[in-house]
Formats: structure tokens, sequence, C-alpha cells
């Protein structure tokens, strides 16, 4: 089978030619309402790779549409996030172009502090996720929003237009932070379940069922065995655990590295090792660093 030709946008204008739109009223951003485009134009393209930012928000949509490398599953409509440069994959049926979508270009918020603060946002980065599922309360907020934008976008660009659709922007991200902290929070029994199985994958390497040889378990690995991505698992477990997945994963060595020390006879060394640790100095400096107390300190201890 003859693999998909990939197109990439890299401009606001190039986007909606593509789409078979009138000609965008900013050459930087735009507002995209998905009934409003030909069915043929939007099944031309299998992928496409964008040099903007992508918000798309489906009120009504309800079902599994590939986004990025992955898809999103939606319940009762939502929100997902593209950044600059992912490709982005029709979706197996037309059902799944519904709502609206705005795209924006890095350069239009450049000269603006959310030019260099938008990495703090980190659900453009939730490569393979859940989108953002939102109450009707704040499907109203986000509506308006994206409403404000749009008229915005009609009226005749003047010295004020981008201070303006930059601070409804900024005030769409921030509102959804707020959003996702609140799911994290109310999905709370999902969420736990994924740290379960955080747990079960650590409690696999200590016990030596994945091995060791390539050092401790990094975050790749372990977003890549939980297919999640590395943001997302951070930001989660930041909300349930005030940890980041590094810091998780270090404070789970320590954990067990105190159970060793504790309740066996090994050397530091050879508990260095056994956690994947390659030279031992590195492994005391971890535990002084977490613990204020050196391994040999902390078994003392117990003498």
């Amino acid at each position: 089978m003859k693999e998909s030709k990939l197109l990439r946008l890299n401009s606001i204008s190039q986007l909606v030619r593509a789409l078979e739109l009138p000609a965008p009223s900013h050459p930087l951003i735009t507002l995209v309402d998905y009934a409003k485009i030909p069915s043929e134009a939007l099944t031309k393209n299998e992928k496409i790779s964008l040099d903007f930012f992508k918000i798309s928000f489906k009120p009504n949509y309800k079902g599994r549409t590939k986004y990025g490398q992955g898809h999103y599953d939606f319940e009762e409509g939502g929100l997902a996030f593209i950044k600059p440069n992912q490709i982005v994959f029709s979706p197996e049926n037309l059902d799944q172009y519904e709502g609206v979508v705005l795209y924006f270009h890095p350069d239009f918020i450049r000269s603006y502090p959310l030019g260099s603060n938008i990495h703090r946002y980190g659900f453009f980065s939730y490569n393979v996720s859940e989108a953002l599922f939102l109450s009707a309360g704040e499907k109203e907020i986000v509506g308006n929003l994206f409403t404000t934008i749009a008229l915005e976008l009609q009226r005749n660009i003047d010295h004020f237009t981008q201070d303006v659709l930059v601070s409804q922007l900024e005030l769409l991200l921030n509102y959804s932070n707020r959003f996702y902290d609140r799911q994290f929070i109310t999905r709370k029994a999902i969420n736990n379940d994924k740290i379960r199985i955080l747990d079960q994958l650590l409690n696999d390497f200590f016990e030596g069922k994945n091995g060791l040889k390539n050092g401790p378990p990094s975050v790749a690995f372990i977003c890549q065995q939980m297919q999640v991505s590395q943001r997302y698992l951070s930001d989660m477990l930041h909300s349930l655990t005030g940890m980041n997945t590094q810091q998780y994963i270090q404070n789970s060595i320590i954990e067990k590295a105190k159970e060793k020390l504790s309740t066996t006879e090994l050397s530091v060394s050879e508990i260095a090792y056994d956690l994947g640790f390659e030279h031992p100095q590195s492994f005391s400096k971890l535990f002084k660093s977490k613990t204020n107390r050196s391994p040999l300190e902390f078994r003392n201890s117990f003498n």
C-alpha cells in the first residue's frame, strides 16, 4: 500500500487555500468553522504538518479522533491542542469534523510575554492523551471566548487588533489550565489507576523483570510503556502527588533503597548496582540529596 504524501503548511494563507476557504482576515491567526469547509477539501489530504498552533473546540462530538501521533477521546465534546510541527491525520469519518478550530502562528505572539511563556501550557505537548473534557458551564465560557475571537477577526484590523486577540487567546489558555487541573482531580480514580500502573512498572524494574542494564528507569521509557506523553504524565502526577515524573521515579528509587538498606546485608555498592546505577557514587549522591543522610548513615540508624 502506497504511503500517503505529507502536506506541509507553513502559513495561515496556505491552510485556508488547502481548506478551500476565503482568504483570512489576519495573516497570522484564523478561526475555522468545520461546517463551512467543503467535504472534498476535508478528505483530500491524509497527513498534514502545521507550522502553527491548533486549538480544536468540539462542543458536541463524542468519540475517538486521531490527533498528532495518537488519539484523543472526547466525551460529550471538549478541547484538543496541537503545537507546531506535529502531523495531523485526517479523521476516519466526516462526523469527526465538528466544531471550530483556532489556528495561530508563533509569530503572532512572539513580541508578547505569551510568546516566551507558551511552553508553560503543557497541554500542547499531550501527544497521546485524553482531550480536555468540559462541563456545561466550562463549554459556555470557552464558547464565549471563541465567539469573542471570531467577532474581533471580523473587524477591520487596527492598532489594537493584535493586543485584543492575544489577550483573548491568553485568557483561553489560562482557563484551559484551570479546567485541566479540575480534570486531573475529578478523574482521580482513573488517574490513580495510572499511578498503580506506574508503580508496577517501577517495581518490575527494581525486581529485575525489565532489567536495569541501561540504568535506572527513565521518564521516556516509562511514558512509552504507559502510552502517555511525558508532559501529560508529569502534570498528572504533580496534580495528584506534588511531584513530576522524574521526582516520582527518584522517590521510588529512594524507597526501594531504604528497604534494601534496612532489611538486607547487601553493600551500598551492590544496592546501587541493583538499582541500575553504574557508579555507586551517583547513587550515594542522590540518596543524600533526598534524605540528608548517606546510605551508610541511614543503615546505621537501624543498628
